[in-house]
């Protein structure tokens, strides 16, 4: 198995991990929104979806091992892919012919960009001055897009993706140097870069916040394609990633990374539809309201946006107004 095939294949259960941990933790939200953290420690739940989302950051770096980052960063879009079909089941409805056109064109766009980007495993790394370069030069456009200003979701959304996006080409830097013992594990390097990863990481994440408070969609879909443009950047300037097939491999890739950009549009922007739940019998004998529990598939893979159910109100026996009065069945 070549190293690219293989970062492809550790590339699709990280984003198939990283959907079904997200769809845990929205659904265990939108069941109980009120909990409080001691509560959510103590769900045994919660942490299956911790250890999901651990494993799927595991299978990442490791992915980053043996693909460039040309190759791993634009998979990253599975994760909505596989969120479609798993939130809608969860959700008990059915998949929409939207969400299957998104799926289909973000495929169709992801394929054409793994012809052109596939390439050896990752040799080159970072250097101590282009890693610090790269962290100032993202940490200043981060600065500018998070003044106030109209459109603040977009922005924000944008600096996301730039911080996930660097984050990563940092990772592998750390790991290609480590794995490859060309550095050691206590050296300036090592250290001083994963310090930069966990700085980024953390920005994406609250940028990532802060965008979503407006709406899911346009935001949603800005990440996603920030995030494998600010790597490719850094991988076809800096490490020395190439596109295969010359000027006719660069346009491929261009065209694919454009349907692809257009599939996850369309997923962000599908409107959620509420399941129809079966009616409720009331005291009075008429049916109760019915209860929309659907979970949009995109705010799943986020876990940003809880479904807040609405209370059962058959289940609860009216109240007697009147001393003797005896509920009716």
């Amino acid at each position: 198995m070549s190293a690219t095939v293989l970062a492809v294949v550790l590339s699709l259960f990280s984003a198939v991990a990283y959907a079904a941990a997200a769809v845990a933790q929205e659904r265990l939200a939108s069941r109980d929104p009120g909990s409080g953290m001691a509560r959510m420690l103590a769900s045994g739940a919660w942490w299956g979806s911790v250890v999901l989302n651990a494993s799927a950051a595991l299978l990442h770096v490791v992915a980053l091992k043996y693909g460039p980052l040309t190759v791993v960063q634009p998979l990253g879009a599975l994760t909505l892919v596989a969120a479609v079909p798993m939130g809608a089941r969860v959700a008990g409805r059915r998949v929409s012919a939207t969400e299957w056109r998104g799926t289909a064109y973000t495929l169709i766009g992801l394929a054409a960009i793994l012809v052109t980007a596939s390439g050896a495993a990752p040799e080159n790394v970072l250097s101590t001055p282009e890693a610090l370069a790269v962290a100032g030069v993202t940490a200043a456009l981060i600065g500018l897009l998070a003044r106030r200003g109209t459109r603040p979701g977009l922005r924000h959304a944008t600096g996301s993706g730039f911080a996930s996006g660097v984050a990563s080409a940092l990772t592998q830097t750390v790991t290609v140097a480590a794995t490859d013992r060309s550095e050691s594990l206590l050296s300036v390097q090592v250290i001083g870069v994963a310090l930069l990863v966990a700085a980024f990481a953390a920005g994406g994440l609250l940028l990532s916040q802060v965008a979503y408070r407006g709406g899911l969609g346009a935001p949603l879909a800005v990440v996603t394609l920030a995030n494998p443009l600010a790597a490719a950047v850094i991988g076809l300037s800096l490490l020395g990633e190439r596109l295969q097939g010359g000027a006719a491999g660069v346009l491929l890739a261009l065209s694919g990374a454009g349907v692809a950009a257009w599939g996850v549009v369309l997923l962000s922007r599908v409107t959620p539809q509420p399941a129809v739940a079966p009616s409720k019998v009331v005291a009075s004998g008429g049916p109760a309201a019915e209860d929309p529990v659907a979970a949009h598939p995109v705010a799943a893979v986020l876990a940003l946006e809880s479904a807040k159910a609405a209370a059962e109100q058959g289940l609860v026996p009216r109240q007697p107004k009147q001393p003797g009065h005896l509920t009716s069945l």
